[in-house]
């Protein structure tokens, strides 16, 4: 008789793949690279345990939006009273593009501390260089689709 055989975070190989997202859309990246953070695209993906690879992306700030989303308002609350804060989309994507990745692939993530350490293998930057050669990174190629 077969046995589904169960992987723990110990018995993982990672890998490290590096995603250049100019001229993407930012929610169909995210998606793409959320499932490599899971470890969806490997035969030993446990829905319980942290198995995803190492994701570095860069040229962040070359994302864009889709739609009418850049007028879309942003809004966060500081913890003081009264301090609702607002700016568009369009105005976070110029001046924090790596921010916006970085919440679009961790709202598609796991909530509570699977969540946050699959969260912690995510590396992203604005531009097109990232300080982990030493690692060799692949190139993962994901698609607009």
């Amino acid at each position: 008789m077969r046995t589904t055989q169960s992987f723990a975070t110990g018995q993982v190989d990672r890998k490290w793949f590096v995603v250049d997202v100019d001229g993407l859309s930012v929610g169909r990246a995210a998606t793409q690279i959320a499932s490599v953070l899971r470890g969806k695209t490997k035969p030993q993906y446990t829905p319980h345990a942290d198995v995803g690879d190492f994701v570095i992306v860069v040229n962040a700030a070359k994302a864009k939006l889709t739609g009418t989303k850049l007028e879309k308002p942003w809004r966060w609350h500081t913890g003081y009273l009264g301090h609702l804060r607002e700016r568009s989309h369009g105005w976070m994507m110029e001046h924090k593009p790596d921010y916006m990745m970085h919440k679009a692939v961790k709202g598609m993530l796991p909530k509570g501390p699977l969540g946050r350490a699959m969260l912690r293998k995510l590396k992203v930057y604005k531009g097109a260089e990232h300080p982990h050669a030493a690692q060799k990174p692949e190139k993962l190629n994901i698609s607009e689709t």
